[in-house]
């Protein structure tokens, strides 16, 4: 393994702010894959600020590339200096389907410190894009499937109340540093609570979105005025559910007709619904978060928000 320490005087170097922008990886996740890994290696200022080359920018992407085919992150320093060809090696105790194995046990079982310990060490070690589609988002669908076989209010609650107060942090923070669009967030009648909202929430975010999270329903009727008083750019409903039909074809309908913001859906709805509303006003981003958060600014634009 090689890992330039110095770059030569004439290199343009980026902050961390910088280079968390051009490769979507958030700057506490850097620190810790030159920590915990040596992955990366910066250069750093008389004061302590680390500074990036382009090769740096160019490692990280790659270091992407293995995440995202599965690769846990303690074994992809070994497959860094290796030829792009080298296949990924086999899953093993350090894959996602183990990762998810463990969440999901920690949050059935109410097993608090556990979950705070693999809450901050997935966002720790991975972009949140590859945390949530890969360990969070299908955790929360197989349990969703599970308790409606066989309930169980007090995990889910426990997992609820747990993600409000990290997620909720966040976005108070979050919120105070940009001056991003404001996103109007709420989940849809029939879901059982608000793990959607809050993925969404800590997606949007992560993007530069203020956000203004509802974790009960907001009746739609009330959605004009809350976009006019909270000066909102947007209403965007989650839902894990189908939803009912005269919600679908009916009144979602309407209530997107009567805003001055585009309205759009996402989460399980999106997906099973998206045929029946595509000739809508209604915009379906999907039930893949990351993507689905990706496509808002787009579709921002378009409708002229920004």
């Amino acid at each position: 393994m090689s890992i330039k320490a110095t770059h030569p005087p004439d290199t343009p170097l980026y902050p961390i702010r910088e280079v968390s922008r051009l490769t979507g990886v958030n700057s506490v996740t850097l620190r810790a894959w030159e920590r915990r890994y040596g992955l990366i290696r910066p250069k750093r200022t008389p004061k302590g600020h680390r500074l990036y080359a382009q090769d740096d920018i160019t490692r990280i992407e790659r270091i992407l590339q293995w995440l995202n085919r599965g690769v846990p992150v303690s074994q992809v320093v070994d497959l860094l200096d290796q030829p792009e060809t080298v296949e990924a090696p086999a899953p093993n105790a350090g894959d996602w389907i183990s990762q998810r194995q463990q969440l999901q046990l920690a949050i059935e079982a109410l097993d608090l410190p556990r979950l705070e310990t693999l809450y901050y060490q997935s966002l720790a070690l991975y972009p949140l894009s590859t945390a949530v589609s890969e360990l969070w988002q299908p955790v929360i669908l197989a349990l969703e499937t599970k308790w409606t076989i066989q309930p169980d209010i007090l995990a889910r609650r426990t997992l609820e109340a747990f993600l409000r107060s990290q997620v909720g942090t966040r976005l108070h923070y979050a919120n105070q540093a940009t001056r991003g669009p404001l996103l109007l967030l709420t989940a849809m009648p029939d879901d059982q609570g608000p793990l959607w909202v809050l993925m969404v929430a800590l997606m949007a975010s992560e993007q530069g979105y203020r956000i203004q999270m509802f974790d009960h329903t907001l009746p739609l009727e009330a959605l004009p005025q809350a976009v006019t008083r909270l000066h909102a750019s947007m209403v965007l409903l989650t839902s894990g559910q189908r939803e009912s039909d005269s919600y679908i074809h009916t009144a979602l309908p309407n209530a997107a007709e009567a805003l001055s913001v585009p309205l759009g859906i996402c989460g399980e709805v999106a997906r099973l619904r998206d045929r029946e509303l595509r000739d809508s006003p209604v915009h379906t981003l999907g039930d893949e978060l990351p993507q689905a958060i990706a496509r808002l600014r787009p579709l921002l634009r378009e409708s002229g928000v920004l």
